[in-house]
């Protein structure tokens, strides 16, 4: 059955999650293990080193009986040098023993009784041996024959046996504890060896499922993007084509109306000619009216002078009504020419140094903006791109030549130029001036076609802006602004950094 993404995705985590849980579970035994073994360590020590304390005073207790009898029975103070040494080692020996016991109050009573014990066997012993030095042997014997210092032995022997017995056993339990310890790791991290085993042998036949759906549908693609590149070449080429009979048409229309226009000003030439003529005429022709004039020769003197406005007035006005509209008329034919050989341009991409680019653009329009006492500002240090020079100079030349046509009156003018590198490879270019700024309903208007914002009190047709748009679309980019009415405008635009990728994708 096919793995879907999401699939692949909830595997990926089931398996994470088994592995994580397989990690921790080790993890953890290995934690209650070092736990576990530092606990039978810290037993197994202190219980080897009660041991060892209570073998070293019962020996003590031994030596000093042996010493003891000896003497007892040669007479011989060689005998006395185990005596002597056990009687100076017994206190601090006896208080090693006891410390052994702090924590534990049952044992420490039971170590307290075992030092009163043997300090009343060492004082027996004592006894006996500075009687027999004073030669009273019979007495000394008659003291060890009354087996009190057995008795207080074999206490201290019931004390040791059971003290060694109960120490032995705790080092028995620490080692037989941490056995299971061992032993629990062990099945603990073979179990989670296999759930890890497990999860990776899973994961890698989940991918390697996935992988090989990817490996198919990646040939699938390969085709299908074939064929598309196909159909997207013709459907390119057929847009091409279009275009071209757009352009075409757009330049036959605008010449074929060319000709009637100029027709219209060479006929309104010659009616402005024809027109000096008639107001000559009929300045002379034309006389105020007697006094005592007929009728006859008054209503001739209204004709004349209704004439004489006609020609002096009406036609004048008319005339100029004409010229003036086919002025404009020739400007906007003149605009969709140029919008229509502008379309019909070939792009040249070229290394274009973008910082003197922007210079010698502030540098065409510098008297202007000197006359406003303004200034223009270039910020940082733009990129190098490769880009049509000619719509990069029309674009910054529009937009500059915008900033002098719409400044304030109120304050110099000052204009301020950012370009950086944008998303996806781009330029983007901010121009920012402190002009009288656009209605926030304009923003869009002003780049259509024939459409202009505010008050209109510079010349223009309305394209400049709708110009600069189809320019900067046309090498891969766009344009914007942001305005605020009485405070000024930015511009920025977006276009491709490197031309020849916009190019050969079209």
């Amino acid at each position: 059955m096919p793995i879907s993404k999401n699939a692949l995705v909830r595997s990926t985590v089931l398996f994470l999650l088994l592995g994580l849980a397989a990690l921790l579970a080790i993890v953890g035994a290995m934690v209650w293990l070092v736990n576990e073994t530092a606990v039978n360590s810290s037993n197994l020590i202190k219980a080897r080193s009660e041991r060892s304390a209570l073998i070293t005073l019962r020996g003590l207790g031994q030596d000093a009986e042996t010493g003891q009898r000896g003497y007892l029975l040669t007479s011989n103070p060689a005998y006395l040098a185990p005596y002597n040494d056990a009687r100076a080692k017994f206190p601090d020996q006896m208080e090693t023993v006891q410390s052994a016991y702090a924590d534990e109050p049952e044992q420490a009573a039971l170590a307290a009784r075992l030092r009163q014990t043997m300090t009343e066997k060492f004082a027996e012993l004592e006894q006996t041996i500075e009687l027999a030095k004073s030669g009273r042997h019979a007495e000394a014997l008659a003291i060890v024959n009354a087996d009190r210092g057995r008795a207080l032995m074999d206490e201290a022997r019931v004390f040791f046996a059971r003290s060694i017995e109960r120490a032995d056993q705790t080092v028995l339990d620490s080692i037989a504890r941490q056995q299971r310890g061992i032993e629990m790791l062990r099945w603990v991290t073979f179990l989670g060896a296999l759930v890890i085993i497990a999860v990776v042998g899973g994961s890698i036949w989940t991918v390697w499922q996935y992988t090989r759906q990817l490996v198919e549908a990646q040939r699938e693609v390969a085709v299908l993007n074939a064929d598309l590149e196909r159909r997207v070449s013709e459907r390119t080429a057929d847009l091409g084509r279009a275009n071209e009979e757009i352009q075409r048409f757009a330049y036959i229309v605008t010449h074929d109306l060319r000709a009637p226009l100029v027709n219209i000003m060479g006929f309104t030439s010659e009616l402005e000619a024809s027109l000096g003529a008639l107001q000559e005429y009929v300045g002379e022709v034309v006389a105020p009216p007697a006094a005592d004039a007929s009728a006859d020769a008054a209503d001739e003197t209204g004709k004349a002078e209704a004439a004489r406005v006609a020609a002096f007035e009406d036609l004048p006005e008319a005339i100029g009504f004409i010229r003036s509209s086919t002025r404009k008329m020739d400007g906007l034919i003149n605009a969709i020419l140029k919008l229509s050989r502008e379309g019909r341009r070939t792009l040249k991409p070229e290394t274009i140094d973008l910082q003197g680019l922007l210079e010698n653009a502030a540098n065409a329009v510098h008297h202007q903006i000197a006359d406003a006492g303004g200034e223009v500002v270039i910020v940082g240090r733009p990129p190098a791109l490769l880009s049509d020079r000619l719509t990069l100079e029309q674009i910054f030349g529009n937009l500059l030549d915008n900033a002098v046509k719409y400044r304030s009156k109120d304050r110099p003018l000052r204009v301020r130029i950012e370009a950086g590198i944008g998303p996806g490879n781009t330029v983007v270019v901010k121009v920012e001036d402190n002009g009288r700024g656009i209605a926030a309903q304009d923003h869009e208007r002003i780049f259509e076609l024939f459409r202009r914002s505010g008050s209109q009190d510079q010349a223009g047709e309305g394209i400049g802006l709708a110009h600069v748009r189809s320019m900067a679309r046309n090498i891969g980019g766009d344009i914007g602004v942001q305005s605020e009415l009485g405070t000024g405008s930015t511009f920025e635009i977006t276009f491709a950094r490197d031309l020849r990728k916009v190019i050969g994708a079209i």
